[in-house]
């Protein structure tokens, strides 16, 4: 990835960031959000998304590792458990589900990890699944081949922002949506 000093500017309730432009394959560039430690736009965002939840939903889920603390927020919010989808089994993660996704952040195969332990949270359980930003969609068609696996619903989509062709995503809760730049 490089970047040129170009942003793109988005708001999030009253706040307001400007977010990095960076080239990710040549001729494309994204604006790339990271959440991890503005705590003040992980609870804007995490008000404004459970203001939006459905009340059928039993359990969160969010993949590692930018979608946690929004996972995290939202649980103390609506009083919901939420499981962490991991992006690196451990050595005490035993009988987990398992599932490969194509990141564009990344630009490499990741493998996604349900742990054992969290699988009877979501088993037979309606889910919302939580994230930062859905791109391509690779990390939501893992995560819908995890949940199931695990014999989960599926109930809700939710993320900050979309990105790329906001046509692909009308069934997404987000609270925005970022373009993808082909100069």
């Amino acid at each position: 990835m490089s970047y040129d000093g170009r942003v793109h500017r988005v708001q999030i309730g009253s706040l307001v960031r400007e977010l990095p432009v960076f080239q990710v394959a040549p001729g494309v560039k994204i604006a790339l959000f990271n959440m991890l430690g503005d705590t003040e736009v992980v609870e804007a965002a995490a008000d404004r998304l459970a203001a939006r939840m459905t009340p059928k939903i039993d359990v969160l889920v969010a993949p590692e590792v930018k979608a946690v603390p929004l996972g995290h927020a939202l649980a103390v919010r609506t009083g919901l458990p939420y499981v962490v989808v991991r992006k690196i089994r451990k050595p005490y993660m035993v009988n987990c589900l398992e599932t490969q996704v194509m990141s564009i952040t990344t630009g490499a195969p990741q493998t996604l990890y349900l742990d054992g332990k969290d699988r009877h949270l979501v088993e037979g359980k309606r889910v919302a699944v939580i994230d930062d930003v859905i791109s391509t969609g690779s990390t939501l068609r893992a995560l819908r081949l995890l949940m199931a696996e695990a014999q989960a619903q599926i109930v809700a989509e939710m993320a900050v922002f979309t990105e790329g062709d906001a046509q692909e995503w009308p069934h997404v809760v987000a609270l925005g949506h970022l373009p993808i730049f082909t100069d």
